[in-house]
Order: structure tokens, then C-alpha cells, then sequence
């Protein structure tokens, strides 16, 4: 019923928002149209207020059922934990595990000096979820001794079926191999893998291995046979009957951590540094609280990074007494202290966690696109009516504090454009998957019937499939392609679903979009990031006033935008790729919603139109990767005053200096500016001082003609980081430079 209530509402608002595009930007001839026709919707009308009576009808009958039953109404309040630490993946970070020095040297061992006797070996890493495996290997795999002893090196996440054409293609993917994503001939892939490892000592890691029947395994290991000597396999799992079927050369067992070191790891995600002395009432409960986590890393993480910043001696004794450790610890292998981690959480994360249960094993989650997608569904909420905050910074929020009870982990990856990638330890993947299993399902070619509760869809399979379930579905909020769709499976789920908040379709091989997507009143969220063959969007996608996010990065052979564009008033993230040379030939003038704007790769785009300037006011990201015709920024700069970040990398004719204005004019708010391999460049533009109160970091890279940086950049107030890499026409610093008080991260390569 709340779905129903939800589309009703969304509806009214479309409609709102289609009234408000028409009226303001629409031709004589649209708003014609729109007055004849909002005669003509009467149908429409009635069938809502049949809706609403009808929901009317059922919230009745559950007041009654509140006084019968005596019910009382409960308000959570909103609380994301301010206290969350800046540096919270320190100690999820592999190579800062604990007690583990003598499982990684016994390991090492294992796989620089294997077997004589055996062309390749394999190794077995085995121990309970949630002990450290995967970290482990991660240790070890990245070991510096390692990496110079094998030739290549290969990290595939198996997945539970144990298909060996599909591991195949991720094991050449992981090497850097060409697959052809149309190519199902096994004959060639395996020729391609025998290539590859042709004479090269490897290692190759398999990581969470569940199969247990030999023949698959025996198919696999010996496609793998056509490396050199000294080659080795290190696989993790859960199960030493998995184990027995690979034959291994050796085994090594994870065992949980020495109470100890389960101490140490508890208090070390429970307390700041130091703190645990000025509360000697909680060690006491700590202690117990360790005992019951059995020495299983994941486990003392997740729960001392829930208790973190709490000192109420209640609060522990909560966690202490709960009766979920009384749960059977393989009851669907979730162990109880994820399980309380899970409960203890405020309704709002409970949430967007459970929304997670869409990704497979081993996603890498973007941040900036999965806050984009809880917003999409409404699961971002303000904590305050008073305080207004960006739904993305309190998306940011919710993402920290999932990673402060290990829920979420970081991948070790370059922060760049405000993106970082983070992964879910498979184990907290089985408790997602175990929560929202109801609401979430996969249609492929093995489907045999679906639950008309699944409201999040992933497709792998034909448009028959999903016809064959379309019915049952009436309430499919989500569609996420996972393979190369045909043109047909899209419009069949265009057509039959008419509820979707998100639809993700990458990788096609069409040339255009179909237009039926205009029909999508309640659209939030469209992904057709690299869409390689796709020219023309139709016009009709200008009619999704309630679209927030359009990524269309990576669309090389897009001619141009939809030229109605600028009724897509509601967008909050924008990406894009084209061939054209102007952008926004219409303007964007309704684009005051847009947050972030990314630009990339548009080797002919030129300019941007000046009327931007008054239409990007609310603008705090702005991206430009690879545009080599762009001579200059456009003269909006001074006029974007809510700009915080401005990344321009590989833009080979742009010139810095024009199009800012004055610096005395200028009041900006610029805290990140990045700028890498500009040839043009020579001087740091002076608009850079309307930033001088706020600009925080400043990366310039390969800007092989810069000469000099300005005398007045010591002026920076707020700066913390200066990075200078390889700008070898670079020859001084500033005086002062190297004394800033605020400057915290200086880094010049070559030093000067």
C-alpha cells in the first residue's frame, strides 16, 4: 500500500513539474497543447482519486487496528554519529591486519619455495567467514617480494555457481585481456587464456571458493596448466571439503585471534587513541564482549566500531546481553555479531544497506553513485528541518558510518573527482542478502517463478524473461542490466514497468535510445554510461522532469544532447560524453538543481554557452577530462559561487587564464582545484584569489610549461595540500611557501 501511496504522490508532483517546464520554457504551441489536454485527463484523474480512496480505505482499517490492539506510535529521530573518525578504513586496511605476521610468512613461504614435483600448485586458505582470509591473501598478494617473484599476477572473485567459462573470462579480464563480450565460444577463450599464460610464472587467487564438485575444478585447473614452473593457485573459502577436492600442496587454516589480540583490535575500533584508560567501567564488558565474538576479526571490528563514541555503561551491557548470541553461528553463516550490528543500526541505514542487496559478491561501489541512487529512492533523509544539508553530504555520511562497523570497507584506490570505491566483505554480503532477498531478484535464463514481492530487479537474460514475470511484478522500482542488453529487453521493461525510480542499461549495442522512455513519470536515476554505439537520445527523454541523475560519460558516438533538455529540471548529476561541438545549444536554464557537472571525453566540444552563468548557481562540482578542443573555461566561474570542486585533467588547448574576471570581483568558495596535463598552462590563474579564503587542496600535474607559481599564493589561507608533479619547467617556489601554517601535505616531484 505505501508503494501505491508513493507512486500517487509522485505522480501529482510530475505533474507540478510538467506544468512548471511547459508554462516556463515550453513553445506557444506546448503550452497550447497542455491546456487542452489537462481537459482531456480526466481518466487520469479519476483513477488516481480511485487510488487514493482506496488507500484511504486500507489506513482506516490499520487505525483500527492500532486501538484494538492498544499500539502506540514511535518516532525515531534521525542520528548519524558526528564522531565518526576521518581515518576509519586504518584499520581495515590489509596491511594493518592483526596476528596474522605468522600466517603471512607461512603463506609466503608456501608460495615462493612450492612443490618441485608439481608444475603448478595450489594453496588453500581456510578458515570460518569473517576470520581474515580474503585480507590475508590481500597481504600476501601484494607482498613486495611477490609481486617481483611472479610474472603475472591475476585476483578473481569466484562466484557461487562455479561457472568455468564465466571464471575464464574474469581471469583474462584480471590480467588485462582482451574478452570479446560477444563471444561465447569457449575454444577461443581457452585459446586466449593458454596465451596468456604461456611461459609466465604466475600467481592467481581465487577468492571465496565454494565448489565442491571435483569435475569443474579438475576442467578449470587444467586450463591452467600452461604456465611455467613455480606457478601457484592460493584459493580462499569457508570449507575444508572444498579444500580436500583441490588437492592442495598446502593448507593453511585461519584461526580466530588470541584473546589478546581480540582485546586489542575491540578497543583499538572502540575508543579513540588513549581513551579506553578514562573509562576502566566498560573494559570489564569489553572483555566479555570479546569472549562471545570468538577471535573472528570482523566480527570485533564491526561491533567495536558500533560501541565507538558511546560511554553509557547501559549501552555496552545491551550489546553484552543480547540475546541474538544465543543464534546458532552457521543459522544462513551470518555470524550474530553482524546480525546485532545490523539491528542496533537507526532505521535510515537499516535501509540503505538493505538497498546494497541489488550488487553481487565483490561490487566495487562508487560513492558518488550509490548516494546518487538512495536519493533516487528516497532513503536519504534530512536529520534536520532546521539545518539544511546537500542529500549527498548526508549520503556521505551514511557511507562513513557503514564503514565505521565494517559493513563496508575501502579499496585501496586514488581519490579522484570526489569518487573513492569502497567493497562489502563478502560475509556482511550474506547478511544483505539474507534481508532483503524478499525485495530483490535476478532474472536469467534459470528463472522458474519470482516472488510479487521483488522490487529490485537484475537482468541477464531476453526480453521473453521478462515478459514471462512482468505480470507478477506490479511494484519493480529498479532494473540494473548486468550484461549487453538487446534493444528488445529494454523496451519490453520500458513498456511493462511503469513504477521504475532507477533503470541502468550499460554496454548496449544499439544505436538509439527508444523513445518510450519519455513514459517514465517516475524516473529518478538513468544510467546508459558506456553505451559505445549509441548516437541519438530521443527528445521524448526531456520528458523526465523528475530525473536527478543522466550518465551518459563514456557515450563516444553521441551526436549531440536532446535539444529540449532544459525541462529536465530536476537533475542533480549530470555526465557527459558527445561529438558535438557546443554544448546546451538551448541553455540550460532550468539546470538549477544540477550539483555536479561532468564532462569527459569530448574531443570536439569547443564551448560551453555564456548562459550559463546564470543558471549554475547551485553547481559544487564541475569535471573536464579529455575535451582537447576546449580553449577556455566559459565566463561562469565568477558566477559560481557554490563551486567547491573543479577538476580539469587532459584538456591539451584549454588556457586558464581567460574567462574569471577580475580577482577583486570574485567571491568563490573553491576548496579543491586539480589540473593535470595542461600544456597551455604557464601561470595559475588569478580568479584562483576569489578562492583565497577557502581553496584547500591544489594539484597541479604534468604541466609541462608552467613556470612559475604566483607570489601570492602563500596568501592562501586555507591551504592544506600542494602537490606538484612533473612540471619540469618549474624551477622555484615562493618564498613562504614551505612556512604556510595551514600547509599540512606538500609534495613536489622532482624536488625542487
Amino acid at each position: 500500500m505505501l508503494y501505491v501511496a508513493e507512486d500517487v504522490v509522485d505522480e501529482l508532483e510530475y505533474e507540478a513539474l510538467r506544468k512548471q517546464a511547459i508554462t516556463t520554457y515550453g513553445s506557444a504551441m506546448a503550452k497550447v497543447c497542455h491546456f487542452f489536454c489537462s481537459f482531456m485527463a480526466l481518466s487520469s484523474r479519476l483513477k488516481l482519486a480511485h487510488k487514493i480512496k482506496d488507500i484511504r480505505e486500507r489506513l482506516d482499517e490499520i487505525n483500527a487496528d492500532k486501538v484494538q490492539f492498544n499500539l502506540t506510535e514511535r518516532h525515531e529521530e534521525v542520528h548519524v554519529n558526528p564522531l565518526w573518525r576521518e581515518k576509519t578504513h586504518s584499520f581495515i586496511d590489509p596491511s594493518t591486519i592483526f596476528g596474522r605476521d605468522g600466517d603471512k610468512e607461512e603463506i609466503k613461504k608456501s608460495l615462493m619455495h612450492p612443490n618441485p614435483t608439481r608444475n603448478l600448485n595450489i594453496i588453500a586458505i581456510v578458515g570460518l567467514g569473517g576470520m581474515g582470509k580474503t585480507t590475508l591473501a590481500k597481504v600476501v598478494y601484494n607482498d613486495e617480494s611477490v609481486v617481483k617473484h611472479f610474472q603475472l599476477r591475476m585476483w578473481v572473485c569466484v562466484p557461487e555457481n562455479f561457472n568455468v567459462t564465466r571464471l575464464v573470462k574474469d581471469i583474462l579480464k584480471s590480467a588485462g585481456g582482451r574478452v570479446d563480450k560477444n563471444s561465447s565460444n569457449e575454444d577461443t577463450l581457452h585459446t586466449s587464456l593458454r596465451e596468456l599464460l604461456k611461459d609466465k610464472r604466475f600467481l592467481l587467487v581465487l577468492d571465496d571458493v565454494c565448489n565442491e564438485n571435483r569435475n569443474k575444478w579438475t576442467k578449470l585447473r587444467d586450463l591452467l596448466n600452461g604456465g611455467s614452473h613455480g606457478s601457484v593457485i592460493v584459493v580462499t573459502t569457508r570449507s575444508h571439503r572444498v579444500s580436500s577436492v583441490l588437492d592442495p600442496v598446502y593448507t593453511h587454516s585461519v584461526e580466530g585471534l588470541s584473546k589478546e589480540e581480540s582485546l586489542s583490535v575491540f578497543v583499538k575500533c572502540a575508543f579513540k587513541e588513549g581513551e579506553d584508560k578514562l573509562y576502566p567501567n566498560l573494559l570489564p564488558i569489553a572483555d566479555e564482549i570479546v569472549k562471545k565474538c570468538k577471535g573472528v576479526p570482523l566480527a570485533l571490528k564491526s561491533l567495536g566500531g558500533l560501541l565507538y563514541s558511546k560511554v553509557d555503561e547501559s549501552e555496552w551491557e545491551l550489546v553484552r546481553g543480547n540475546e541474538i548470541w544465543e543464534l546458532e553461528e552457521n543459522e544462513g553463516g551470518i555470524l550474530p555479531a553482524l546480525q546485532l550490528s545490523y539491528n542496533q543500526m537507526p532505521i535510515h541505514l537499516k535501509r540503505c544497506f538493505a538497498y546494497c542487496v541489488n550488487f553481487p559478491k565483490d561490487y566495487d561501489f562508487s560513492n558518488i553513485l550509490l548516494i546518487e541512487q538512495w536519493v533516487a529512492h528516497g532513503l536519504i533523509i534530512q536529520m534536520s528541518p532546521n539545518k539544511k544539508q546537500e542529500l549527498e553530504d548526508i549520503g556521505e555520511l551514511y557511507i562513513k558510518e557503514l564503514m565505521s562497523i565494517c559493513f563496508f570497507h575501502l579499496d585501496l584506490q586514488e581519490n579522484l573527482f570526489g569518487m573513492y570505491s569502497f567493497k562489502m566483505h563478502d560475509l556482511v554480503h550474506d547478511l544483505v542478502l539474507s534481508i532483503g532477498h524478499e525485495e530483490w531478484s535476478e532474472i536469467d535464463s534459470n528463472n522458474k517463478d519470482m516472488a510479487s514481492t521483488v522490487r529490485h530487479l537484475s537482468i541477464s537474460s531476453s526480453s521473453q524473461q521478462v515478459s514471462k514475470f512482468s505480470n507478477k511484478l506490479t511494484n519493480v522500482r529498479s532494473i540494473m542490466y548486468r550484461n549487453e542488453p538487446h534493444v528488445s529487453s529494454v523496451e519490453a521493461c520500458i513498456s511493462r514497468f511503469k513504477s521504475l525510480r532507477l533503470l541502468t542499461i550499460p554496454y548496449s549495442d544499439f544505436e538509439n535510445l527508444p523513445s518510450s522512455i519519455g513514459t517514465q513519470k517516475h524516473l529518478r536515476y538513468l544510467g546508459l554510461s558506456l553505451n559505445q554505439s549509441i548516437k541519438k537520445l530521443p527528445n521524448s527523454i526531456c520528458k523526465l522532469h523528475n530525473l536527478q541523475t543522466l550518465l551518459l560519460d563514456g557515450c563516444r558516438d553521441l551526436e549531440r544532447l536532446p535539444k529540449d533538455m532544459r525541462n529536465m529540471i530536476n537533475l542533480r548529476f549530470l555526465t557527459i560524453s558527445t561529438k558535438d561541438t557546443c554544448l546546451f545549444v538551448n541553455g540550460v536554464c532550468c539546470f538549477n538543481s544540477l550539483k555536479i557537472l561532468w564532462v569527459v571525453e569530448c574531443p570536439r566540444l569547443e564551448c560551453l554557452l555564456p548562459q550559463m552563468d546564470r543558471c549554475l548557481t547551485n553547481l559544487r562540482m564541475l569535471v573536464f577530462v579529455e575535451c582537447e578542443s576546449l580553449t577556455s573555461l566559459p565566463p561562469i566561474i565568477k558566477h559560481l559561487k557554490a563551486l567547491e570542486s573543479l577538476y580539469i585533467c587532459d584538456c591539451e588547448e584549454i588556457d586558464l587564464t581567460g574567462g574569471g574576471g577580475d580577482a577583486q570581483d570574485l567571491n568563490l568558495r573553491l576548496q579543491i582545484l586539480y589540473i593535470t596535463n595542461l600544456p597551455k598552462l604557464e601561470i595559475l590563474p588569478e580568479w584562483l584569489l576569489g578562492s583565497a579564503n577557502t581553496l584547500k587542496h591544489l594539484h597541479i600535474e604534468q604541466c609541462e610549461n608552467l613556470k612559475a607559481l604566483p607570489e601570492w599564493l602563500p596568501t592562501l589561507k586555507s591551504l592544506q595540500t600542494l602537490e606538484i608533479i612533473e612540471c619540469n619547467e618549474l624551477s622555484s617556489l615562493p618564498e613562504g611557501i614551505r612556512h604556510m601554517k595551514t600547509l599540512r601535505k606538500l609534495v613536489i616531484i622532482p624536488e625542487l
